[in-house]
């Protein structure tokens, strides 16, 4: 006989009430948990609310620690800026490395050639007779010509070295001589002024240009390269007539009207010779050229190498008279600052 189990609806609730009864629970559990998460959130963001307003706090009063010392600062720098703007400048020192006398560079320079040149024709005269009288006329001649006595050895190293030291200085007393005329253009007349400003350029024009040929002349003898020698000597030549004869018209204008003092007149009147003695030389000295060149008559190439030493001498001459337009200067190197050196000069120095 078979035993049956009725379940009763009622106990069928009862045992679905007890199965389900952990699960309520859990839902409680899970209930507060839940409800126990916003206060901690909130918490937490009360927490990191309170830290940013402490770091912005602290930032705002560092903030206001570097607004309230940087005014200070500045003012701090400006004071100090203002301070060493009239705080004196400390000297600077000044020296001397060469002071000579101009006059003295002058009158080295002026006779540096003339005494070579005396020597050359002296020595050649006596120890190279033959050499130096050699034409190609082959005819009697007693006077060498200055390319002859210069164009043997070992006079033309002699000649070429005291050249070499002629010429250095004549270049800054070219330049020296251009700011002495232009110092004297302000006592003209405002119409004079342009022609003479030129005229003075013209001048420092001609003398670098009869500088620069004595040096073609010198160094290009015709025993080398006759051609070029005779076209530089021809050019060295016009270019010193015309200087004599451009500075003569300049003083002239310069001293118009002027009260010149007895190195002035010198210098002038000296000036006005030599060119007058250059004009006749060279006169003198075309005509015996051509009677060598083209029909090679006795002596004549002795009257052409006179009158070339003239002409030589002459040129040397005009350009010593310089001693009378410079008589006190003198040349000096200075280091220290240019604004300086007029104040410095003005002290009177003395050379150690």
């Amino acid at each position: 006989m078979q035993k049956t189990t009725t379940t009763t609806p009622a106990a069928a609730a009862a045992g679905t009430g007890a199965a389900a009864s952990p699960s309520a629970a859990e839902t409680a559990d899970s209930v507060a948990s839940m409800a126990a998460t916003p206060s901690s959130s909130s918490s937490l963001t009360a927490a990191s609310a309170s830290q940013h307003s402490s770091n912005n706090s602290s930032e705002r009063g560092s903030d206001s620690i570097i607004d309230s010392s940087g005014p200070t600062q500045k003012e701090d720098e400006q004071e100090t800026t203002i301070s060493t703007k009239h705080e004196p400048k400390s000297e600077q020192s000044m020296a001397i490395h060469y002071l000579a006398s101009f006059h003295e560079i002058c009158v080295v320079t002026a006779l540096l050639p003339l005494v070579t040149l005396f020597t050359c024709f002296v020595t050649a005269y006596v120890f190279q007779y033959d050499d130096v009288h050699e034409t190609h006329c082959r005819v009697y001649n007693i006077v060498p010509s200055i390319s002859a006595i210069t164009g043997v050895s070992p006079q033309r190293y002699f000649w070429r070295f005291s050249i070499a030291l002629h010429i250095g200085p004549r270049i800054p007393i070219a330049f020296v001589y251009k700011n002495y005329y232009r110092a004297q253009l302000a006592r003209l007349a405002p119409s004079l002024v342009p022609k003479t400003s030129w005229l003075i350029t013209l001048i420092l024009v001609l003398n670098c240009i009869e500088i620069a040929a004595l040096g073609g002349v010198t160094y290009i003898s015709n025993r080398e390269n006759y051609p070029v020698h005779e076209r530089i000597f021809i050019t060295f030549m016009i270019c010193s007539l015309c200087y004599m004869l451009a500075t003569i018209k300049l003083n002239g204008i310069l001293n118009a009207r002027q009260t010149l003092t007895e190195q002035q007149r010198l210098s002038i009147k000296w000036k006005k010779i030599l060119f007058v003695v250059s004009i006749l030389s060279t006169i003198g000295l075309l005509v015996f050229f051509a009677k060598h060149r083209f029909y090679c008559h006795d002596l004549a190439f002795s009257w052409f190498a006179f009158f070339e030493y003239l002409i030589a001498i002459a040129n040397m001459l005009f350009h010593f008279t310089i001693i009378w337009d410079f008589p006190s200067q003198f040349m000096v190197i200075v280091q220290g600052p240019r604004e300086n050196l007029l104040q410095y000069l003005g002290a009177k120095p003395k050379l150690n």
